[in-house]
C-alpha cells in the first residue's frame, strides 16, 4: 500500500526547496510578470524608505530622526528579505532570521519614540511624576532581555538548520523546531508587553503626532510577519496547500507567504511614509506645570506694578 501511495506522489513533493534557477526556469508568462511585480513593488519600498531617511535626517533633531528611521525602515527590510526569499526559496531561513532580528530591535524603538515624542527620558519622568503611572524598570529591562534571547535562538535556529539539526516540518517532541519555535514566540509577546504599557499611558497626549496610527501599522506589521506566517506554515505541513513542483507543500507555502507579505508590506511603506513624513511642534507642557508658569508670571507682573507704584 505504501508502495503504491509512493508511486503516485511527484518525486519534488518530498524533495528540500528548489534552487534559483529552477525557479526561473519554470516561470511562464504569468509567472514571469507576477515576479516582475513583485521585485519592482520591493525595490520601489526600498527606495521611498531611503529617500525618507534623507528626509528625516535633515529635518529632525538627534535621537528622535535615528529611531524613527529604524521605526520606518520596518516594513521595507521585510518586503527585501521577502523578495529574496521568494527568488532564492533554499535563503528563507536567513532571510526570515534577519526579518526577525530587524523586526526584534523595532519594538525597543517603537519604546524609544513614544518616549522620544514626549520630550526625552527627563521630560518623560518629569511630566509624569507624582501622578499613577502603570509601569516599573522591570517591563523594560524584561523587553531587552527577551530580545537579546530572540536574537540568540534566531542564530542557534540558522546554525542548527545548517548542520541539518532544525527542520520545520520536524514536530516530533524530539525535534529542536517545535522547541525553538514556540519560546521565540513566548519571547516576542512577552518583549511587547512595555511597549503596551506605555502606549495606554501616553496615547492621549500624543494624539496630535498621530500616534495612535502608527502604533497601529507597528502591530499590523507583528501581526502579518509573525501571526501570518506561522498560519500559512501549519497549513503547509497539514498539507491543505499542495504540493506544485518544484514546490513541495512547505516550500510552496513558504513562496505564498513572502509574496503575500511583499504587497502588504509595500502599502504598509506607503501609510507610514505619510505619517512620519512631517515635523511637529512640540507637544504642550503640562496643566501643572502651565499653571504654575501662568502664577508666577502674574507675580512677577504685581512686584513690577508696586515697585513703579
Amino acid at each position: 500500500m505504501e508502495e503504491v501511495l509512493n508511486s503516485t506522489i511527484h518525486p519534488a513533493c518530498l524533495q528540500e526547496p528548489p534552487l534559483a534557477i529552477d525557479v526561473i526556469k519554470q516561470l511562464d508568462v504569468f509567472g514571469i510578470c507576477l515576479y516582475s511585480m513583485l521585485t519592482f513593488m520591493s525595490c520601489l519600498s526600498l527606495l521611498l524608505y531611503l529617500e525618507q531617511c534623507v528626509y528625516i535626517y535633515k529635518k529632525l533633531p538627534y535621537p528622535k530622526k535615528t529611531t524613527i528611521i529604524w521605526v520606518n525602515g520596518a516594513a521595507p527590510v521585510i518586503s527585501t528579505m521577502s523578495c529574496f526569499g521568494m527568488w532564492i526559496p533554499r535563503a528563507v531561513m536567513i532571510t526570515d532570521m534577519t526579518s526577525n532580528c530587524y523586526f526584534a530591535v523595532v519594538v525597543y524603538k517603537i519604546l524609544a519614540l513614544m518616549i522620544e515624542e514626549l520630550g526625552g527620558s527627563r521630560t518623560f519622568l518629569k511630566r509624569f511624576s507624582g501622578k499613577p503611572f502603570k509601569i516599573s524598570t522591570g517591563p523594560c529591562c524584561c523587553c531587552c532581555v527577551c530580545l537579546c534571547f530572540s536574537h540568540v535562538l534566531s542564530v542557534v535556529s540558522v546554525i542548527l538548520w545548517t548542520n541539518g539539526n532544525f527542520d520545520l516540518s520536524d514536530v516530533k517532541i524530539t525535534g529542536t523546531a517545535i522547541w525553538i519555535n514556540p519560546f521565540i514566540g513566548v519571547l516576542t509577546i512577552v518583549s511587547l508587553w512595555p511597549v503596551g504599557i506605555i502606549f495606554m499611558n501616553t496615547n492621549s497626549l500624543l494624539r496630535s503626532l498621530k500616534m495612535i496610527p502608527k502604533y497601529a501599522m507597528y502591530q499590523l506589521v507583528l501581526v502579518l510577519s509573525q501571526l501570518q506566517t506561522s498560519i500559512i506554515n501549519i497549513l503547509a505541513l497539514d498539507g491543505t496547500i499542495a504540493c506544485a513542483p518544484p514546490f513541495s507543500s512547505q516550500a510552496r507555502g513558504s513562496m505564498l507567504s513572502q509574496q503575500m507579505m511583499i504587497i502588504e508590506m509595500f502599502i504598509i511603506t506607503l501609510v507610514t511614509r505619510f505619517l512620519y513624513r512631517r515635523t511637529y511642534d512640540p507637544l504642550p507642557t503640562d496643566t501643572h506645570e502651565c499653571e504654575n508658569n501662568h502664577n508666577s508670571s502674574i507675580a512677577v507682573k504685581a512686584a513690577l506694578v508696586e515697585h513703579d507704584v
